[in-house]
């Protein structure tokens, strides 16, 4: 018989790859996670993993047994959303992890609507960027994830999550006011390809739009300013430090003084907002209500 609770250690092993990383992410020691995938070796009788001087990497065996395990674990959150849909009064927490302008944009407005329509339910946020939301998800450390589409995030239809769109905002070109293209309606992003740039971290998801924009116009830009707060990329660029590329909710309440902010000629940049939450967790009786007032939100 396989012990559920190992099944959760090979995921998270294969989702970290290295079983320090993967210990860290459980709340256990590594010395555990070792001991509780070779009991889960032999209880299988295959060996599910390759230990080597850069990580863990899953076997023919434990790739095989990692797929049912994405349907056992997805049968698991189904079987306790029915178990909580059972009791008849939907109370409790349920905890968010979301970047910056989409608990202003969407979850902050969600809380105030569940304040009327389901009273019982208590939300509790946790600041964190996309990349850093969705392992929090699959880690069980956090219920839904507020998360941007970007290289190597997790697919739409992972087996492990289920995904629910929320929005699309497109990125507008922020530029010093006495910019030469700052007096067209809309910039081309090939004519910046000499400027110095401003940019979130490498990691971070709008990192990957800035870059991946650029690249569709025909140039690697050089990246001469780094930050993930979006206030600091602003006021870079209207110390006349470089140009960036800004989500258009993240431009919203600021100051514009010394500025020329445009949007992008031809296809603008975009990043796509979902929520995700564990599969077979989306109709948990406190998790679906929460689901439904950030898609409203979203609409609205």
């Amino acid at each position: 018989m396989i012990d559920v609770r190992r099944l959760h250690i090979l995921r998270a092993v294969a989702d970290h790859r290295t079983v320090t990383a993967a210990a860290a992410a459980l709340f256990l020691t590594p010395s555990a996670v070792s001991q509780q995938l070779t009991a889960l070796e032999q209880e299988t009788g295959h060996r599910l993993v390759d230990r080597g001087a850069k990580g863990v990497r899953l076997t023919p065996a434990g790739e095989i047994l990692l797929a049912h395990t994405n349907t056992v674990l997805a049968q698991l959150e189904r079987a306790e959303a029915e178990l909580a849909a059972f009791d008849t009064g939907a109370a409790g927490t349920v905890s968010i992890a979301s970047f910056a302008t989409a608990i202003v944009r969407v979850v902050a407005p969600a809380i105030a609507g569940l304040a009327a329509t389901a009273p019982g339910i208590r939300i509790r946020v946790q600041d964190a960027e996309g990349d850093v939301a969705l392992p929090l998800v699959l880690d069980r450390q956090v219920d839904v994830a507020i998360a941007v589409e970007y290289r190597g995030a997790p697919a739409a239809d992972d087996p492990r999550l289920t995904h629910v769109p929320l929005y699309a905002e497109p990125f507008d070109a922020v530029l010093p006011a006495g910019h030469p293209l700052a007096a067209p309606d809309a910039v081309p992003l090939a004519g910046l390809a000499k400027e110095p740039w401003i940019s979130p971290y490498p990691g971070n998801p709008c990192h990957d739009v800035v870059v991946l924009a650029c690249e569709v116009a025909g140039f690697q830009p050089m990246i001469a300013h780094s930050s993930d707060d979006f206030r600091a990329v602003v006021a870079l660029a209207a110390a006349g430090a470089g140009v960036a590329l800004v989500p258009r909710s993240a431009l919203r309440g600021m100051d514009a003084s010394g500025l020329a902010v445009r949007p992008v000629d031809g296809v603008a940049p975009t990043r796509r907002v979902f929520a995700a939450v564990r599969r077979g967790a989306e109709e948990h009786p406190l998790i679906h209500p929460v689901l439904a007032a950030l898609t409203d939100a979203a609409a609205s």
